[in-house]
């Protein structure tokens, strides 16, 4: 039983294999303008010009993410442009340190990201009152206390 298991999940790595090379071959290769569908050559329109210049996995990034805009439903589209121009009117500062708590997060184990997801998504639930309420309590911490907490939540 264990060696059928074994040579159904070689077998599927076997078949996957090219697929993955594919797709890293064009990250690698990049993608050409002419192979965007019409649609993404116009949400890409301001790239147009200086596409050839990208890196590779840059324009394979925007192929993905404009293809991912195209098949979202109406109300996810305004929720994303919202995001973006909320992301936009942040300073650099505070993006870059975003972007490197972004990477930190996605450097912990499974499990503790989602204890971090669950514990978000429970801020999320409280009123604007109690949120503030809550960021006021954790304000008035003095630093040890409130090492004493992180240490906790980390638990």
């Amino acid at each position: 039983m264990k060696v059928v298991s074994v040579l159904i999940i070689c077998g599927l790595l076997a078949l996957m294999a090219p697929l993955a090379r594919a797709a890293e071959q064009q990250a690698e290769a990049g993608v050409s303008w002419q192979s965007l569908s019409t649609q993404q050559r116009q949400l890409l329109a301001s790239f147009e010009s200086k596409w050839a210049q990208l890196p590779p996995q840059r324009q394979a990034r925007l192929a993905r993410g404009s293809q991912r805009w195209l098949t979202m439903p109406p109300e996810q589209r305004a929720q994303a442009g919202e995001r973006f121009k909320r992301w936009q009117s942040l300073p650099p500062e505070q993006r870059r340190v975003i972007r490197q708590r972004y990477q930190q997060f996605k450097k912990l184990p499974p499990t503790e990201q989602a204890r971090i997801r669950k514990n978000f998504r429970q801020f999320q639930s409280l009123t604007p009152e109690q949120r503030r309420e809550l960021r006021q309590r954790f304000r008035d911490l003095s630093p040890q206390e409130r090492q004493r907490l992180k240490e906790r939540w980390r638990r």
